[in-house]
């Protein structure tokens, strides 16, 4: 405030830090003085809300399409975002979330760290991070605490095998200032993403003049490093000096405007007459400067490329870049630019923490937390879809079966760890303790978390709990005996062809036979006889004995094609004679449920299914409904028939029938009777 009301200052470079720049931005902002800032880096200042702020640096949020790309690469599904609790912290986190959901990845927790905190406060956050299966932790802040994070977290094992710590360019930068020791013993394996700087020409001669005069004004310190703050100022001292060089001698001038007699002395600020024209000649400036090209897009530094590092020693090695056009490289100078690429291969080998060279999975099952209590039914039959073992002398239960593997099968692909137990519907004696029904009322009251077994996804379910997708063929089906149709009589090798082919054929054979005479008796001696006897003789001779020779080119060419016409006649009646005599031709004894109902025969179900409840929905009877719990069950009912006690079909859904016709294919066929949405968890 002193600066721009009292010095009268046409620019200000500064401030170090975003937590001090909002306040400053809005002093230039009133009075039309640009403030230059190179390490004010919160996406939350922005020239669109303070367009008399630039920003001289890389806006945070640039580098999080880096980080994303790097949790991408590793197929991570879950992180944990550790940052600072202030104005610099919070401004990377909505954009860093949004770039990770596109990539797949959640934000499982986020973890604030107060600038100032204790050792006890950064502890007792982390034994809580512990506690969580996300292992992998992206960490957002400044060396300072950075440094004080990482040696506690060393402390109580967070640094070992299977963790993945990654940095944004809040500490890598500035990595140089972090105390070496701090750097050996507590950052091994950490990976970090950070701003690029080309090594050229012009930014060594610029480390050895710098270097020089430093160590002139401060003999003390031996070896002077500067990071890229410092080039950041000195490209911003540039700019604004070439800035004003291009506005010339003009007259900098402040007017003071109208203000109350109780006026603050903010309210009594100057405003400068030449600030929008410094800001327009600032944003119009490009030349090249010790970070590259320097040109300002929406009053800030374009975004250049950034480096992926992995801590190793008392250093960062590079591992590869990532550019907006290519995603992950190696190399900058890779030939292969054909397209964005987020594959892991595209980085050097990673040492991670506990000097493992395995990728880490992210997760590990937690030390502590809930473990989802699921139910599983009980079934008297159909075991190889859910069964139930108990040991009496441990009172386990061991649950296996087909919806059971299915289950284990798609936790264990998870990306992260599910404890769960599986407790069996069932009563202190071992027996089933309700139906699906009651088992979903457990859920729906909360007893329970889930149930797992085979469950029908059914309407009047679905409005207590949510199903997953269906695991298996849907549908209702009725299991109905074969009807035997073959024909057993001594004239069945007449059936393969029907009695009008049957004489069309013999009379060709008769009309060929005369065509062949005709054209042969005038030329051929073998065709010629005294008398009709005579030549019915050779006619005869011909139909059954094809060995006389043809000497009319007529009759050879009729006599080829009547051979490819009884070739092809007779392969048609050996086929169809075959099925006739080697494959039953079987037809179901009941076509249709309607068949079922007019016939008024029992039909089979299995109790505690919905079937039951869409059996008697069709108007079934009870007296018409018998139940089966058994494939072996089902297979004698059906065997004795309704009218011996028995039943004419069995219903139930597609999986289950199936099932049946495994063990009895050559005795029953399916029946589709109704559709349903099949099996869910």
């Amino acid at each position: 405030l002193d600066l721009i009301k009292n010095k009268q200052v046409q620019a200000i470079i500064g401030p170090p830090s975003s937590v001090q720049a909002d306040f400053i931005v809005h002093l230039g902002n009133k009075s039309h003085v640009p403030i230059i800032s190179f390490s004010a880096t919160s996406p939350s200042l922005s020239s669109i809300r303070s367009p008399y702020f630039i920003r001289v640096a890389q806006n945070d949020s640039s580098q999080v399409s880096a980080l994303s790309a790097v949790v991408q690469a590793f197929g991570w599904k879950e992180v944990v975002l550790i940052y600072v609790d202030n104005e610099f912290g919070k401004g990377l986190i909505p954009s860093l979330t949004d770039a990770l959901e596109e990539v797949d990845t959640r934000v499982a927790y986020r973890s604030l760290i107060p600038p100032s905190a204790t050792d006890d406060q950064i502890l007792q956050e982390l034994y809580k991070l512990m506690t969580m299966q996300t292992r992998v932790f992206i960490v957002h802040m400044l060396p300072t605490l950075g440094s004080q994070l990482y040696a506690k977290a060393k402390e109580v094992g967070m640094m070992s095998e299977g963790y993945v710590w990654i940095l944004t360019n809040g500490i890598t930068n500035l990595l140089s200032s972090v105390d070496s020791s701090v750097v050996v013993s507590s950052m091994q394996g950490v990976l970090g993403v950070k701003t690029h700087v080309p090594d050229t020409r012009n930014l060594g001669n610029f480390k050895i003049q710098w270097k020089m005069k430093f160590q002139q004004d401060n003999p003390p310190i031996p070896n002077p490093k500067l990071n890229i703050f410092g080039y950041w100022a000195y490209d911003a001292t540039q700019a604004l000096a070439m800035a004003v060089e291009e506005m010339g001698m003009m007259n900098f001038t402040f007017q003071m405007l109208n203000a109350s007699k109780d006026a603050t002395d903010l309210d009594t600020i100057e405003v400068s007459q030449n600030g929008h024209k410094l800001l327009q000649e600032l944003a119009n400036m490009k030349f090249t400067g010790l970070t590259g090209n320097f040109s300002l897009i929406d009053g800030q530094l374009e975004s250049s490329e950034f480096q992926i590092v992995n801590i190793n020693g008392n250093a960062a090695r590079g591992i590869g870049f990532w550019t907006l056009e290519n995603g992950l490289k190696r190399d900058l100078n890779s030939s292969n630019t054909s397209k964005y690429s987020t594959s892991m291969s595209n980085l050097k080998p990673i040492i991670w923490p506990g000097d493992s060279f395995s990728v880490p999975k992210g997760w590990e099952i937690p030390t502590s937390g809930k473990r989802l209590k699921i139910l599983v039914p009980v079934k008297d039959g159909f075991k190889q879809f859910v069964k139930v073992t108990r040991d009496p002398s441990t009172n386990i239960s061991q649950v296996t079966g087909y919806c059971i593997d299915i289950f284990q099968t798609v936790i264990e692909r998870l990306p992260y760890a599910v404890a769960y137990d599986l407790i069996p519907f069932a009563l202190p004696n071992g027996s089933r303790a309700g139906s699906v029904n009651d088992m979903i009322d457990q859920v729906y009251y909360q007893n329970y978390d889930a149930v797992v077994g085979d469950t029908t996804i059914i309407a009047n379910r679905s409005l207590y709990v949510d199903f997953t997708l269906p695991y298996t063929e849907s549908g209702v089906a009725m299991v109905v005996p074969y009807k035997d149709n073959k024909s057993k009589n001594a004239w069945v090798f007449l059936k393969p062809l029907t009695w009008d082919l049957w004489l069309t054929t013999g009379c060709f054979f008769v009309l060929i036979a005369l065509v062949v005479w005709i054209l042969e008796h005038r030329i051929n001696e073998d065709f010629r006889g005294s008398g009709w006897s005579s030549s019915w003789h050779e006619l005869l001779v011909f139909l059954f004995n094809c060995g006389e020779r043809l000497f009319s080119n007529l009759a050879r060419f009729v006599v080829i094609v009547w051979v490819f016409v009884v070739l092809i006649l007779t392969q048609s009646y050996t086929a169809s004679l075959s099925s006739l005599l080697v494959v039953q031709n079987l037809q179901p004894t009941v076509a249709n449920v309607d068949q079922l109902l007019k016939s008024g025969e029992k039909v089979g179900y299995e109790p505690g299914s919905f079937v039951y409840v869409m059996l008697r929905q069709m108007k079934f009877d009870d007296s018409r409904l018998i139940p089966y719990r058994s494939p072996e069950e089902c297979d004698a009912l059906l065997s004795s028939g309704s009218a011996k006690g028995g039943i004419a079909a069995a219903f139930h859904e597609v999986p289950y029938i199936k099932l049946i016709l495994s063990q009895y294919c050559n005795k029953y066929t399916m029946i589709p009777a109704f559709k349903t949405a099949g099996l869910g968890f």
